[in-house]
């Protein structure tokens, strides 16, 4: 990728382990081996064995691309699960993480912001994300304009406008918010306006179009957009550059039957990524495998910017 980098900075939450809250569930949840994600439910009554899977993918982008993209993987976790898999295109993380909640929603990936709310609050089980084919993993937060916008390093966007997506978002709100404030003096509404796009697509497309100033966003969705030629290198200038963090987690409703979440994670983790269009899609950002995750080990760069942020996982 050749797009015009400028001042890029490589920085990190910097957070003692003891400086983050205990993370604690709804109470509508239990833990008792203490990995900070719902309990599958011990009474058989409490478990779910639904006729139809619904699965949805994280709305960064559009859902009408991802239909396609996710169907050849929706074929073979029929195959796995014997069961009949529909394909739910949220248009939000709110509405997201409330399909799960209420039972409608039974495997998911959600982004990286939004997995800590949707672990709390909705019984969301983790296990797996996609990485490299040698194993790693993640991507990076990025601020982005235009050429010749007037930003030329962060401190330009003071007494201008900055884009956000959504404030469940990560890199389209959590970390750029808590980096601005603890290294730049920074914080929305005194320092800069906020806009919020809804998502990071949106985002990149703003400041290709220069519609916005700025835009905090994640550099995989980037990556892709750069590749299906929906923006180019000229269009974009990156003045901002994170640490790595980890990319969408996928995952399981808590109370489906344990045989059949273990179907699930086979299904993941059997699926052959070669000719398919998940490997067609996201191998522009570097995918090729599933790998095991837990969220109690990979989240916690997240948990603690989420606790620097001051975030509180409300649940209604």
């Amino acid at each position: 990728m050749n797009r015009t980098i400028a001042a890029i900075t490589i920085a990190s939450i910097l957070l003692p382990a003891a400086a983050h809250s205990a993370f604690k569930l709804d109470s509508r949840y239990q833990d008792r081996d203490g990995d900070l994600v719902a309990d599958i439910p011990e009474q058989t009554e409490k478990q779910t064995d639904p006729s139809t899977l619904v699965f949805a993918y994280t709305p960064v982008e559009d859902p009408a691309v991802y239909r396609e993209v996710w169907s050849g993987f929706l074929d073979h976790l029929s195959d796995i699960t014997g069961k009949q898999v529909q394909f739910f295109p949220v248009q939000s993380n709110a509405a997201q993480i409330e399909a799960m909640r209420a039972g409608r929603l039974h495997i998911a990936g959600f982004n990286t912001g939004s997995n800590p709310l949707a672990v709390a609050c909705a019984g969301f089980r983790p296990f797996t994300m996609m990485a490299a084919a040698d194993g790693s993993f993640g991507y990076e937060m990025e601020i982005i304009t235009y050429p010749g916008s007037g930003v030329e390093k962060v401190e330009d966007i003071r007494g201008g406008e900055l884009a956000f997506t959504s404030q469940t978002s990560n890199s389209g709100f959590k970390a750029p918010s808590a980096i601005l404030k603890a290294d730049y003096n920074m914080v929305p509404d005194q320092d800069f306006e906020p806009v919020f796009s809804g998502k990071h697509d949106n985002s990149i497309l703003g400041v290709a179009n220069k519609d916005y100033q700025a835009a905090a966003i994640a550099n995989s969705v980037l990556n892709r957009m750069l590749q299906r030629d929906v923006v180019s290198d000229e269009q974009i200038v990156s003045v901002y550059k994170s640490q790595t963090f980890p990319t969408t987690g996928y995952g399981i409703a808590h109370n489906l039957k344990p045989e059949l979440q273990e179907q699930i994670q086979e299904a993941f983790f059997t699926f052959d990524w070669k000719g398919s269009e998940l490997e067609e899609e996201f191998s522009k950002s570097g995918e090729a495998q599933f790998i095991p995750i837990t969220f109690k080990e990979h989240w916690e760069v997240i948990r603690k910017i989420d606790d620097a942020n001051g975030v509180e996982y409300n649940c209604r």
